[in-house]
């Protein structure tokens, strides 16, 4: 971001970026590769359109200013480079920022000619990138000394500004994964029961991730790219090659949404492969997701699968896949089995924060807390703000198959199989 406002023609126009870096006066934000584009609304009646060409950068406005680049360059900029999914990686550019690439493409050779990318410049941004990085790495670390020293009971009496700061310098350093998670802490340990034992646990796994960055070199890619999803560190489209055809069913989703952005995880099992897999869907506050996944149904086509342990990321590729319906949840196991996975998938990535479950015929029990039980007597706790009573409206207080993420050792249901058809929660 400071080399953003560097780019400011003076120090008025930079001031003026930062007002604007604000998705409620924007639409249309998106990003590829080489350019980054969003529609900005203004004190004319039609929004201005705003492209940056990040290989240069260059930027195009349709405002009046005579500034280069302009405030709302510099702010469409910024809030690309904050890196916190508000500008989404979509696959194709909206038509005011294709064509205006194409023009300038057509200026230096043919629409489709590209400049190859520099080996050496390339280096030279990764190493400056990890300098940056371990230098954070190495102020998070005397941190958590200072944390672990003065004790779990003092930690609790910190302000949220204690968490707040550390996790903006992290974000500074190009950290912002483990950025988010200090953050939340500073209101966790508050709201939960086992606030001691859950910040020990996360504080072991921040140490973790220290240890694993000084040691990368070492790592294979399932790990360093586990560790990179912790750290923050997101990859390139053109990264991302591990590629598998399978008929994908879309047993659950989950959605999220404050005053920045809407955010859907959608989670795919392969039919052939047995493999569960997760999507990552993003727009701005207000706007509608690009995709649409329908629970319940089965999607025909290849996904590219992030570098990294199970259960893996993926995107969704190629044309237009065949979309049919499916019937109930056919991968569902009993409480052990479901156990089983998790504690494999944890012990080769511990930073895992969403397990996937399909639980089959379990048994909804209210109470303090309210549980989910097969029909061996094996149960699982339920997340405090479950609905139990639209789950035991739904179930009739029948044996019902459940999909859930289990998070912190509860779980939230995400789906509920009636009448061979899932049913969103």
């Amino acid at each position: 971001m400071a080399q953003v406002l560097a780019l400011a023609p003076d120090a008025s126009s930079g001031k003026a970026a930062r007002g604007l870096a604000n998705p409620r006066t924007w639409s249309d934000l998106g990003s590829n590769e080489s350019l980054v584009w969003g529609k900005c609304q203004g004190s004319a009646r039609a929004p201005y359109q705003v492209t940056v060409d990040l290989t240069e950068p260059a930027f195009r406005c349709t405002c009046p200013s005579r500034k280069l680049p302009c405030k709302h360059g510099l702010a469409l900029l910024l809030m690309w480079s904050a890196n916190n999914g508000v500008v989404a990686d979509l696959e194709s550019a909206e038509p005011f920022a294709a064509d205006w690439a194409a023009q300038r493409a057509s200026r230096h050779a043919t629409a489709s000619a590209r400049t190859a990318p520099d080996p050496e410049a390339q280096a030279k941004r990764l190493a400056e990138r990890e300098s940056l990085m371990s230098a954070g790495i190495d102020d998070f670390e005397r941190w958590l000394h200072d944390v672990v020293r003065q004790g779990l009971a003092s930690a609790r009496r910190q302000p949220p500004s204690f968490w707040d700061t550390a996790g903006a310098r992290l974000v500074d350093a190009q950290l912002p994964g483990l950025g988010d998670r200090v953050r939340a802490m500073g209101s966790n340990i508050h709201a939960r029961n086992d606030w001691a034992p859950h910040l020990l646990g996360e504080l072991g796994r921040w140490h973790l991730a220290v240890k694993a960055w000084r040691r990368r070199g070492e790592l294979d890619e399932a790990a360093m790219g586990d560790l990179r999803a912790v750290l923050g560190w997101a990859r390139r489209r053109d990264e991302i090659g591990d590629r598998v055809t399978d008929r994908w069913w879309v047993v659950g989703l989950s959605q999220e949404e404050d005053e920045r952005l809407l955010s859907q995880r959608t989670w795919l099992h392969g039919e052939r492969t047995g493999e569960t897999v997760v999507l990552l869907d993003f727009a701005a506050a207000g706007q509608a997701l690009k995709i649409a996944h329908v629970l319940g149904s089965i999607v025909d086509g290849e996904v590219a699968r992030y570098p990294g342990g199970e259960p893996r990321r993926a995107l969704l590729t190629g044309d237009e896949p065949k979309v049919t319906q499916g019937a109930g949840l056919p991968h569902a196991t009993d409480v052990r089995t479901a156990l089983g996975h998790t504690a494999r998938w944890l012990a080769g990535n511990p930073w895992l924060r969403r397990i996937p479950m399909a639980l089959a015929g379990m048994t909804v029990l209210p109470g303090d807390p309210p549980q989910l039980v097969d029909r061996t007597g094996a149960a699982l706790t339920l997340a405090p703000d479950t609905d139990i009573w639209q789950l035991l409206a739904l179930s009739g207080g029948h044996p019902v198959s459940v999909f859930g993420e289990w998070i912190d050792e509860r779980l939230h249901p995400l789906s509920v199989e009636i009448d061979d058809r899932l049913v969103s929660l």
